[in-house]
């Protein structure tokens, strides 16, 4: 981030905090408090590419620990290993690491670091086509950037709730367990806008077809996860339209 692109950001953020008060309507707003929003927003929009690596390593590796994470022999793992093998190992310069998760639990992501992690209640209702369709759409939120922007706003989240005095670096590097734990399930929870969902699954697509891997799995995953409870598919827009871009797309090869 060049810093003419920090301090527009700042500059946008300060102006939508003063916006907020002044739409409120309260005319005895706290102004000590306001000034905090606008210096957190400030820490947030310059916080470095170096800080969200080093906040995702930590983030994910805490992850890792609070997690059952599925052993080298495990079945699970040479299944992902293979999958990890057809897609790749790095994306845009940032190597890629897979591990699977052991947990009932239907989910998948991926941080800006590389970290991808796939948990075995996905992979129980899934193909490998499937598997490859949604593990490149989790790639695709960490090359188009969603993922260092989720890494942002969890955070910033933890700096609102005043958890964290600052964004510099030295802050970030002395974090406690706590609180990485409380930032990684921001980042685990957090829900991509539409747009940046749609730009996922058409990079996972693109991705995969460039492979020469089809990418019809990551229709039917969609079909398969459309009524669930899972985490990475259930944000705007519905499975079922998702499913359906899909297809337009393979009709359209």
């Amino acid at each position: 981030m060049t810093l003419k692109t920090s301090l527009a950001a700042a500059s946008l953020l300060s102006l939508s905090v003063l916006s907020i008060s002044v739409l409120s309507g309260c005319q005895n707003f706290d102004t000590q408090g306001l000034m905090s929003a606008g210096t957190q927003a400030l820490q947030v929009a310059t916080i470095s590419d170096s800080d969200v690596k080093t906040l995702s390593d930590k983030s994910c590796a805490e992850m890792d620990a609070q997690a059952k994470l599925a052993p080298a022999n495990s079945p699970y793992t040479t299944r992902l290993n293979k999958i990890a093998d057809s897609l790749g190992y790095s994306v845009n310069g940032t190597a890629l690491n897979y591990k699977v998760y052991l947990t009932s639990e239907v989910n998948a992501w991926a941080m800006a670091n590389g970290c991808v992690r796939v948990y075995s209640g996905l992979m129980d209702k899934m193909t490998d086509n499937e598997i490859q369709g949604v593990v490149g759409h989790e790639i695709g939120h960490v090359a188009l950037g969603h993922s260092k922007h989720a890494m942002q706003i969890a955070y910033s989240a933890e700096i609102a709730r005043g958890a964290i005095a600052s964004a510099a670096g030295g802050v970030i590097a002395s974090l406690t367990q706590s609180q990485l734990g409380d930032i990684a399930e921001q980042f685990v929870n957090a829900q991509f806008s539409q747009k940046q969902e749609l730009a996922a699954d058409n990079y996972s697509f693109d991705m995969l077809s460039k492979k020469g891997i089809s990418p019809a799995g990551l229709a039917t995953a969609f079909d398969k996860l459309g009524g669930g409870e899972a985490t990475l598919l259930s944000s705007h827009p519905s499975s079922s339209a998702r499913a359906q871009n899909i297809r337009s797309k393979l009709a359209a090869q």
